[in-house]
């Protein structure tokens, strides 16, 4: 069995609500699933929730419920936005799932047994907020902690640490000689001057089951559960040897048992915000490697959003709502526009005045427009009946299915999707300088009139195509319009004429319903 491409999202802390941050990696994680599946190849794709940690306990404390029972209500909320977003994901992984836990347990053991870890005493600062251990360094210049570390207590406390620092200078080597490891370049090169102009400490892997039982106790001690690092960054792992891929089962020292197991491992792509890139880049790897397991292909790292130039914070009501906006557009409308908005890497400002902008300019007024006078006017004046194949558009067609096929494959989804939308730019322009509502008039240019609505058409189809990652509702609309059977899921499909002549199409409809901006 061949491997299959594998993409993860991170995974979400069940401390709240999912938000635009949230939606942003899960669509820009969805499209480049579902390109690579157009383009040919099989995808496994896992999204899913990090539910441990002294938050949750806490959270669910205050909610009156236990910690597993406040997880799984959240869940459902999380399973919900999942499917709103139209995500196609293959696997939802939960840390609370036994098979998850196994895998830890594993790992933990193979690297207690070589020597990785050790006990040790830590007397100095912690905040529950974060959930972590400070030094002076996270001090600010008048000796006080940054607010956002929230109550800041003394702490002495025993627990387990993994050797990180005796890898730092392997892990400098790697991300040098592997230059795509880190996407976009800016990030790879923020890893290295971390890693080059500060020492590693040991990372601090337990806490005391006396003050945080919420966890995967440690298989080698049971007074201490897991931290996050060897439970959360592990599911990524964790998925694949649950399922049975060789390629995870064998630094756990297990034999695979089914043929048909799935070949996952490593992640071909693993998404993941700039706030979280040291643990993804430094502490993920490094303990792959102790654990002899092959590391991730690419870490596909995306910046964050802003609404009308400041952060978002709920306390202000500067925020957004995913599922409000999906409401009231539609979630292609959606997807479109933070994947039109922000590239991969930057910042983004998310404004409703762009929003409306873009759905009214480049949606509604460019590829609706398009698609439904195209349509319709093949039904007004053929009857719906496709003319013979014309190839007037067909060379600069083929020119944005390349150029489209080569960013899909190195992750450029903006780029995509502004050189899809030079093509229907293109089309709309074909139709003021042809004028078919002119042509029509004129028996003597029916044969003209026949080469501009085909084209038109067939335009329309290949549109279809190549938006299907990123709009599937809207592209599986346009076939549908055209009278063409089941998705357009294949890329290979986005080669000109493969509308038949004498082809009869469906009823033209609105793809996006303009809106009344006053």
């Amino acid at each position: 069995m061949s491997k299959r491409f594998y993409i993860t999202t991170a995974i979400y802390y069940v401390n709240g609500q999912p938000h635009l941050g949230h939606a942003y990696e899960m669509v820009l994680t969805d499209v480049i699933a579902r390109a690579r599946r157009s383009l040919g190849q099989e995808v496994f794709f896992l999204t899913g929730l990090d539910e441990h940690g002294q938050k949750v306990q806490q959270a669910a404390v205050a909610n009156g419920q236990t910690p597993q029972t406040y997880c799984d209500d959240l869940a459902v909320i999380w399973h919900g936005f999942a499917a709103r977003l139209g995500l196609t994901q293959d696997d939802f992984v939960r840390t609370t799932q036994q098979r998850h836990k196994q895998v830890v347990e594993a790992i933990l053991s193979k690297l207690h047994a070589e020597g990785h870890f050790y006990k040790a005493t830590y007397a100095g600062f912690y905040s529950a907020r974060e959930e972590t251990f400070l030094t002076d360094k996270d001090r600010r210049p008048d000796g006080t902690f940054d607010p956002a570390f929230g109550e800041v207590v003394k702490l002495e406390e025993e627990n387990y640490y993994f050797h990180l620092k005796r890898h730092q200078q392997w892990l400098i080597d790697y991300i040098e000689q592997n230059p795509d490891f880190i996407y976009p370049a800016h990030r790879r090169n923020e890893v290295l001057g971390f890693l080059k102009n500060n020492v590693l400490e040991d990372l601090c892997i337990s806490r005391p089951s006396a003050r945080l039982n919420w966890g995967i106790p440690l298989p080698f001690d049971r007074n201490y559960v897991t931290y996050v690092w060897f439970d959360a960054l592990t599911n990524y792992f964790s998925i694949p040897a649950a399922l049975g891929d060789p390629a995870a089962l064998g630094p756990l020292g297990q034999e695979p048992t089914d043929p048909n197991a799935p070949h996952l491992w490593p992640a071909d792509a693993h998404v993941i915000g700039k706030d979280i890139v040291k643990f993804h880049a430094v502490y993920w790897p490094i303990m792959l490697k102790a654990a002899g397991a092959q590391l991730p292909k690419q870490l596909v790292v995306h910046g964050w959003w802003q609404k009308d130039g400041a952060k978002m914070s709920k306390s202000t009501g500067n925020v957004v709502d995913p599922i409000a906006v999906i409401d009231e557009w539609g979630v292609d409308a959606f997807r479109y526009y933070v994947l039109r908005e922000l590239d991969i890497g930057p910042d983004g400002n998310w404004t409703d005045d762009g929003f409306r902008g873009r759905y009214s300019a480049e949606l509604a007024n460019g590829l609706g427009n398009l698609v439904n006078r195209s349509l319709s006017m093949l039904k007004r004046y053929r009857n719906g009946i496709v003319p013979p194949v014309s190839s007037e558009l067909a060379a600069e067609t083929e020119k944005v299915v390349a150029e489209t096929r080569e960013l899909l494959q190195q992750h450029q989804l903006q780029g995509a999707l502004q050189a899809i939308w030079s093509l229907v730019t293109r089309a709309n322009q074909y139709v003021e300088q042809t004028a078919p509502f002119k042509l029509a008039k004129d028996p003597a240019q029916a044969a003209r009139l026949d080469e501009v609505l085909y084209n038109l058409a067939e335009v329309s189809r290949i549109l279809a195509v190549l938006l299907w990652p990123f709009l599937p509702g809207t592209a599986e609309q346009i076939f549908a319009q055209l009278g063409l059977p089941g998705a357009p899921t294949n890329f290979e499909a986005a080669r000109w004429a493969g509308l038949p002549a004498a082809h009869s199409i469906g009823s033209p409809a609105p793809l996006f319903p303009r809106k009344d901006q006053a």
